[in-house]
């Protein structure tokens, strides 16, 4: 049985516990996916721009998007299964391998002129299968390296990470993209190789020693499943989220192609991409004061509702970097989300079960997101960009309404 508040409370009054910031294993754990997040986003504003490059077809730059979103979509249940089985550290130690060698051969190919559609797409989807699998092996590892008491902490700590990188690898990105088409692409597989380094000097094991045989086969991938259906507020918020996420992937490739298509200059457009990250990131920040104010299911209820208001306004500036501006405040709230969510999920989930459970979670809440580049692409090209962004913001209203009259949302239980 999970500890209460009450229990995690007095626990911590007899051992005070150290601080996050006094644990070597989490902090180079959360430096790897630091650095692994920083070259994914320098890629993810590069290549739609290197797309646009080689063809000129906004839709191709979407379908590029979707291939990798739909990869990582396909790969989630196993990452999971693989996260669970086999020893994590070493599952990011070859992940990491992948990408420096992917990554390493892009920049090769775009510094000799050479670079096709082909190799961007065979790069992109081993870099999405590699990004799926080390994502759910980190998320998973959380809980073999933080006390029960500080998951969501440690989880607002990683929120900060993903939003600060975000705040800087797209704008960074544009930089180098503006300084030679090649230059994003080598920062990513220097990025790799120094995650690579700080996960080896991890100490401590990233998953509990197993006692039971390991399910095989249909069972190993349906336990995850199973657990997650069996929770009646995991089961209602999966079903909000997928069209949220959808929403705010689809409305930051539209602004981005938006102002691609008006000429703004690359450097401009990762200014963009890093006012969405800034709003994530002062979020984070912010995070630990609103948990304690805002419960997650009124906390899931502004998010929606704000958001498709904010959306909506976002709509009014389509084709200047100023329509970044109000889906940057409605980002605000989700690392608040995100660490409630995480925190919550990872103290009712046994250790056994962490990668799956994630991967299921990952999976289904991004599932619609792996369409959005792709749609927003062909939007675009047959609507005007103000038409395209508030398409989104209808999606953003329909999970809001869903939200609103949803029983697992409002019976969620407070005192785990």
């Amino acid at each position: 049985m999970p500890p209460t508040k009450e229990d995690t409370g007095a626990t911590a009054n007899a051992d005070p516990t150290p601080s996050l910031w006094r644990n070597r294993d989490f902090n180079l754990l959360w430096a790897s996916q630091s650095l692994s997040d920083l070259g994914t986003a320098m890629s993810n504003l590069a290549l739609p721009l290197l797309v646009l490059h080689l063809t000129g077809s906004p839709e191709q730059a979407g379908l590029v998007g979707t291939a990798g979103l739909l990869v990582t979509m396909v790969c989630r249940l196993p990452a999971g299964v693989l996260a669970d089985r086999l020893d994590r550290r070493r599952v990011m130690i070859a992940c990491d391998l992948l990408r420096l060698a992917a990554y390493g051969a892009l920049f090769g190919a775009v510094l000799a002129d050479a670079a096709g559609i082909a190799l961007v797409l065979a790069v992109v989807v081993l870099g999405a299968a590699a990004n799926a699998l080390f994502s759910t092996a980190e998320h998973a590892a959380v809980r073999s390296l933080v006390p029960a008491g500080q998951l969501s902490t440690a989880v607002a700590r990683n929120e900060a990470r993903a939003y600060g990188t975000s705040l800087a690898g797209p704008s960074l990105g544009g930089v180098l993209f503006a300084a030679g088409r090649s230059l994003p692409f080598l920062g990513n597989a220097v990025s790799h190789l120094l995650s690579l380094i700080a996960v080896l000097c991890i100490r401590r094991p990233l998953q509990e020693r197993r006692t039971a045989p390991a399910e095989t086969g249909r069972a190993a991938g349906t336990e995850g499943v199973r657990f997650v259906l069996g929770n009646p507020f995991l089961r209602a918020l999966l079903l909000i989220a997928a069209p949220l996420n959808m929403a705010f992937t689809g409305m930051i490739f539209a602004i981005i192609v938006a102002l691609q298509r008006e000429g703004t200059s690359p450097a401009l457009v990762g200014t963009a991409s890093t006012i969405f990250g800034l709003g994530g990131f002062l979020g984070a920040f912010a995070a630990p004061a609103l948990q304690r104010k805002l419960p997650l299911p009124k906390l899931i209820l502004v998010l929606c509702w704000v958001t498709t208001a904010l959306m909506a306004a976002g709509a009014l500036f389509a084709t200047s970097v100023l329509a970044a501006v109000p889906l940057a405040c409605a980002v605000f709230l989700g690392p608040t989300a995100n660490a409630a969510l995480f925190g919550y999920q990872a103290a009712i989930t046994p250790d056994r079960l962490q990668g799956r459970v994630i991967s299921v979670i990952l999976l289904v809440a991004t599932s619609a997101a792996a369409l959005a580049p792709g749609l927003a692409g062909v939007l675009l090209a047959h609507l005007s960009s103000a038409a395209t962004m508030l398409t989104f913001s209808l999606i953003v209203a329909v999970a809001a309404v869903a939200a609103t009259f949803s029983s697992g949302i409002r019976t969620m239980p407070t005192d785990v």
